[in-house]
């Protein structure tokens, strides 16, 4: 198993990021972030990581196949990412919809809820999203110390 850090042509990885996000919302921070790839033979895992000033990362897309989910490369990406920043910045900051699995999963990867804003999924994406047959509504903001 690899990480790589992908500097050019970030948009062939499109297929995976719009596993966690739409196109539109993509487009505001693939070419300003840090795109990270996980192979494990193959591609696995993405995750993209942007700079919010005065120490400060987030990660704006965190990717994994389907086929290959529950398998530990999400968590192995975030740990990845947070390792990388340490020394450079001092809060790994993830915003994400406010559904059954994912919001949990942040959790269990050492981050905690830092603050929520209503009706941010609804107000700011086209179409409404679902997870787990759950409509995501508000955003809910973590944090992580690196």
């Amino acid at each position: 198993m690899n990480i790589r850090i992908i500097e050019s042509h970030k948009e062939k990885y499109l297929d995976l990021l719009l596993l966690a996000d739409q196109e539109y919302m993509i487009e505001k921070y693939l070419d300003r972030g840090t795109l990270f790839a996980l192979y494990d033979d193959d591609l696995r895992s993405t995750c993209v990581v942007t700079d919010e000033g005065e120490g400060n990362y987030e990660i704006q897309n965190l990717a994994t196949y389907e086929k290959y989910q529950k398998m530990g490369y999400g968590r192995k990406l975030i740990n990845y990412v947070c390792d990388y920043y340490k020394g450079k910045g001092k809060i790994m900051y993830v915003s994400t919809g406010d559904g059954p699995i994912t919001v949990p999963f942040y959790e269990r990867s050492g981050f905690t809820i830092s603050h929520r804003i209503e009706n941010y999924v609804i107000d700011h994406y086209d179409k409404p999203i679902f997870e787990a047959g759950v409509q995501l509504k508000d955003n809910v903001c973590l944090k992580r110390n690196l």
